[in-house]
């Protein structure tokens, strides 16, 4: 019982996307593995089609394999409840994040980077296309900066 118990919690846990938090860090191991940054910028404890997103996409199984062989995920989430609220040392990461590549302040939205920083392709809003789409619309962007 206890081997069933724990195959299907390694399972679950094989899901979900692991998250960096700093833009920095996440360069430096994508430059090291050879892979892309996908930044992701949430208002997780407001904003509707955030919470869909990360629910629906970046919990799926599929976006969790496709990214953990070709993507660092980075979050800079903006929550607005008071209990929510992030370090000051983390909001100003995330502040530095949006002042780069979100200036019109728009959630949901996703900047696909090289290891570099430059900003390959973006997404606005929730992309209701569905999950094996999104990692299409990915893919394309990774091969044609190949």
């Amino acid at each position: 019982m206890n081997k069933i118990i724990t195959i299907l919690l390694l399972a679950a846990c094989s899901s979900f996307t692991n998250w960096h938090y700093n833009l920095d860090e996440a360069r430096q191991i994508a430059h090291k593995e050879h892979k892309y940054i996908l930044l992701n910028f949430s208002g997780s404890d407001w904003c509707g089609p955030c919470i869909c997103m990360h629910k629906e996409i970046f919990e799926s199984q599929s976006f969790s394999h496709f990214a953990e062989s070709s993507l660092i995920m980075v979050n800079a989430d903006f929550p607005r409840n008071k209990n929510n609220q992030l370090p000051a040392k983390q909001q100003d990461l995330n502040n530095a994040m949006a002042d780069s590549y979100n200036d019109k302040g728009i959630f949901p939205y996703t900047v696909l980077l090289n290891d570099q920083g430059k900003a390959l392709r973006s997404w606005e809003g929730f992309p209701n296309t569905g999950t094996d789409k999104f990692i299409a619309d990915i893919q394309t962007a990774l091969d044609a900066d190949k």
